[in-house]
């Protein structure tokens, strides 16, 4: 029986061709030992990590892949769950309690120990969470914290006195949240590195708790988590190796990570295909259907909790009305996108917080409507695009972006009739563009920590630390403060969709798709299991060769 593919997986199968010498190298009945097969017998996993991680600093690290690293070197008082995102994991709290939801004590493990031996209390966590909200750190993390009381007014400089802050050590193993209102998921908030401890005295020697620059991460890392960095070669690798301080480290499996930063998704397949990765991060979009229908045992799909989307600079005069910004939304066809170039389980986003969380129905925004589109963008001035300045588009550099922003170009083109040019720059680089608001237009994605709707909603806070898009909404703002201090979860959730429903009408950003996860990982791992936030715990992973 014959089976006939489209054009487009016809394309997508000459690659197959092209990667046969790789895919050859990875033939289980290959005499010659493979990297990855020799790096199983030497617990070694192989990390693909997409590229080089801006920062592994974790009050200052905003990019996943420097998390999926700092998540090995560090350990919060809760940890991630080994297969369910939900759960609250004892980290270095070993239990808890609560008043109400709103004032929380955690009891440390007085066998808590940094990598160098030296004791963990909760003096360490207090530094912490004060350096983090230090505003000459400039902590782009800092809003996160804003939950605990004060904490908002001492990052901006209305108070000076830290003690105002609602937390305080009581002893040197218990340590006391007071936080703005109820929030009965507050163990799971406090999986984000942001709250995570680091060194006093390793910050201190480099420079102070408000050094942004500070090469600590490079020089002596002290971290507290199950392994320890052993190097850093950049753009080559991060090795980070067992950590024999660690509180649980009879648990520790796994001898070494190397994360390998290939931000090519091509080349991260080949390196998977001969045998040179435990585990490939992403999957070239054209390979997707054929390695499912070939049954490839290596492929996983899976949901995942975030979105890929666009954000306006609301600072460039185009881009300050509204209406433009709504007319460029309504001029993407989505399912399209979807289709035709990501071939991978994703969901076209008409809502900024994705699918799947519990208890919460998302606003939507008006899907493809090119005469809506056009109404609007000659409301606002600009009747079939007469007079609208030539802007750009930025993404950092990835063939499957390229695709998704050629495409976007060219149906606002086709329905606005504007030029947009297309802006590609390396991972660091576009952060540092983004963070500045050097752009125009920008992709972004974000992941959710934890699967409730404020870890997306915050982003877009006024003056947030993660907000580039320049916008400012009081409504916004207030929705999400009364949110945060409703004690009934239905009328939180409903102050929450009251928010979206703003962020949705103002468009200062513009929701692509919602991801799923479609990885491939060899079957020497083992503890692997599917989570909605793919947060990993490596302290439960195993390394076990193939059976033949």
């Amino acid at each position: 029986m014959y089976r006939f593919l489209s054009k487009e997986r016809s394309r997508a199968a000459l690659a197959v061709i092209a990667l046969l010498p790789f895919l050859s190298s990875c033939n289980p009945n290959k005499e010659k030992s493979s990297v990855r097969e020799q790096a199983t017998r030497d617990g070694i996993f192989l990390y693909g990590n997409t590229g080089e991680p801006p920062s592994i600093d974790p009050h200052l690290n905003t990019a996943i892949n420097g998390m999926r690293v700092t998540e090995a070197l560090v350990e919060g008082l809760i940890a991630n769950h080994p297969t369910d995102h939900n759960l609250p994991e004892p980290g270095v709290a070993k239990n808890w309690t609560h008043q109400d939801a709103t004032v929380w004590t955690f009891e440390l493990r007085e066998n808590a120990r940094w990598s160098n031996g030296d004791p963990l209390t909760a003096r360490d966590f207090l530094y912490s969470i004060r350096r983090v909200l230090e505003p000459d750190l400039g902590s782009n993390n800092a809003y996160f914290l804003y939950i605990i009381d004060n904490a908002q007014a001492y990052n901006e400089g209305k108070i000076t006195d830290f003690s105002q802050v609602g937390v305080k050590a009581l002893g040197d193993y218990r340590i006391e949240f007071t936080l703005t209102g109820p929030f009965p998921h507050f163990p799971n908030i406090i999986k984000h590195p942001a709250w995570h401890p680091v060194h006093s005295p390793t910050i201190e020697a480099a420079g102070g708790m408000t050094k942004p620059d500070s090469n600590w991460t490079r020089k002596n890392y002290v971290g507290n988590g199950p392994f320890k960095l052993k190097e850093w070669v950049v753009n080559k690798t991060i090795s980070v190796e067992r950590n024999p301080y660690y509180w649980d480290a009879e648990t520790v499996s796994i001898n070494e990570i190397h994360f390998l930063p290939i931000d090519n998704t091509n080349t991260e397949d080949q390196v998977f295909n001969s045998g040179r990765l435990h585990y490939q991060n992403s999957v070239p979009p054209p390979m997707i259907p054929i390695y499912l229908d070939n049954g490839d045992p290596y492929i996983r799909a899976e949901p995942w909790l975030g979105t890929y989307f666009y954000m306006l600079n609301t600072e460039v005069p185009a881009l300050a009305d509204k209406r433009v910004r709504k007319a460029l939304s309504l001029s993407i066809n989505r399912k399209a996108l979807v289709k035709r170039i990501l071939q991978g389980e994703q969901h076209p986003a008409l809502s900024f917080t994705p699918l799947g969380i519990e208890g919460y129905e998302p606003p939507e925004l008006e899907g493809f409507d090119p005469n809506l589109a056009r109404q609007l963008f000659a409301d606002a001035g600009y009747p079939d695009g007469e007079g609208f300045p030539r802007l750009s588009l930025l993404f950092n550099s990835s063939e499957t972006h390229k695709q998704i922003a050629e495409s976007v170009l060219q149906m606002w083109s086709s329905v606005l009739n504007i030029e947009v040019d297309l802006q590609n720059q390396e991972w660091k680089t576009f952060l540092e563009s983004r963070s500045n608001r050097n752009f125009h237009i920008a992709r972004s994605g974000w992941i959710g920590t934890w699967a409730y709707p404020d870890i997306f909603l915050s982003l877009f806070i006024s003056g947030g630390g993660n907000n580039d898009t320049g916008w400012a909404n009081p409504n916004y703002d207030s929705f999400l403060e009364k949110a945060n201090n409703e004690p009934d979860p239905e009328k939180r959730l409903a102050f929450m969709h009251e928010a979206e429903q703003v962020l949705l009408e103002e468009s200062p950003v513009i929701p692509i798709y919602h991801y799923s996860r479609v990885y491939r990982i060899a079957p020497e791992v083992k503890g692997w299991y599917p989570k909605l936030n793919d947060n990993r715990n490596y302290k439960y992973l195993k390394l076990e060769a193939a059976t033949p």
